[in-house]
């Protein structure tokens, strides 16, 4: 019987040990760059839901982590999430605030319609003046865009909150869509950030 209580012991802890070892593994890292694997936002905890890098001609431009209230892997299941969200960026070089201004700016054309656009002309024009508050985008520098119901969308920069804070969620989407749309910005970023394997 001891030998029976001893031998479940050893298995326990063996499968503790293995969940363990497969929980480090998710410990979110990609060129160095750390994501946690969980956040709390609006009072909420969010998970890793993936991540990878955004790379322009092979150029690393930054490391992207999708946080969500629980694992999606559907654009639509996404969009459709009434809790918040956050979409990570980690600067992997220097880029102007212009440049970077403009970078969203292409990836929302590309990905919502003149009717969408129409909607959103206020809220595309306060995104534009907050890239015109700051200098631009050093190397390690952390962006947070988050969606928190019953504020909207908000964005900080390196802990601090940039910007004017948008409260229709259908933006927030639209701004997701950057890096989820039918012509993402980085078309090996996307799956990645829906979870599937390298």
């Amino acid at each position: 019987m001891a030998m029976t209580k001893l031998s479940f012991k050893a298995l326990l802890a063996g499968a503790l040990m293995a969940f363990a070892m497969v929980q480090g593994a998710v410990a979110a890292e990609i060129s160095g760059v750390k994501f946690d694997d969980t956040v709390k936002v609006g009072g909420k905890d969010l998970k890793l839901n993936g991540l990878g890098m955004r790379t322009k001609f092979i150029v690393k431009v930054y490391a992207a982590g999708l946080y969500l209230p629980e694992k999606k892997n559907t654009v639509a299941d996404i969009l459709k999430i009434d809790g918040p969200r956050r979409m990570t960026l980690v600067m992997m070089r220097e880029i102007s605030s212009d440049e970077f201004g403009q970078a969203f700016m292409t990836g929302l054309n590309n990905n919502i319609d003149k009717a969408e656009k129409s909607k959103f002309v206020t809220q595309i024009s306060k995104f534009g003046e907050m890239f015109g508050t700051i200098e631009g985008l050093k190397k390690g520098d952390t962006l947070h865009i988050d969606w928190i119901p019953g504020t909207g969308t908000v964005c900080e920069l390196n802990g601090k909150k940039i910007g004017e804070v948008l409260q229709d969620v259908n933006y927030f989407n639209a701004v997701l869509k950057i890096w989820l749309g039918d012509k993402p910005v980085d078309s090996s970023l996307k799956p990645v950030l829906l979870g599937e394997a390298k």
